[in-house]
């Protein structure tokens, strides 16, 4: 294949997407699990939404979740409330996301993008990790001056039940 070749393009066009997308899924890991959540909420578009609902809701249509923001605005008001005054169980968080699948790109810029992920957890007054959450984000990421930005996260749970407290965000 030649470099000219639009098919050529667009396939590397994609390869560095993806490799960005993978990128920012790995910061966005590494800010939860070392909970800077200030840091969390940035990589966030302005009029981003962040929820976290159960797969049953998700399948009825039903918008109910653990977590509904809908701007960056409240997902700060998260992210400070959990730094600065809420009061839970040390521990542990691991995120790990992976299968990650491009779904396309719109008119407006906002590329789709599909990946699963687990939250595992250890809380320091048990000797073993838990399975904390499974599930699926379905990501809508934005181009900005300093890189991809969340315009949209869901993050659909597969387990009935979530152990403990949804104290970090996933």
């Amino acid at each position: 294949m030649l470099a000219t070749d639009p098919t050529y393009t667009a396939q590397i066009h994609q390869l560095l997407l993806r490799n960005a997308i993978e990128q920012f899924n790995c910061q966005y890991a590494a800010a939860l699990d070392e909970q800077r959540l200030s840091d969390w909420s940035e990589m966030f578009t302005p009029d981003a939404s962040y929820v976290v609902l159960s797969r049953e809701n998700e399948d009825r249509g039903h918008p109910v979740g653990l977590i509904y923001c809908e701007n960056r605005g409240m997902i700060r008001d998260r992210a400070f409330a959990l730094e600065k005054t809420a009061m839970f169980a040390p521990r542990y968080l691991r995120h790990l996301i992976s299968n990650l699948q491009l779904l396309g790109e719109d008119e407006h810029g906002n590329i789709k993008a599909r990946a699963n992920y687990i939250v595992l957890q250890v809380l320091f007054d048990r000797p073993d990790a838990t399975i904390h959450q499974i599930g699926t984000y379905h990501d809508v990421f934005r181009r900005s001056d300093e890189g991809l930005k969340l315009k949209q996260r869901r993050c659909v749970y597969d387990n009935l039940l979530v152990p403990n407290a949804l104290c970090i965000p996933v």
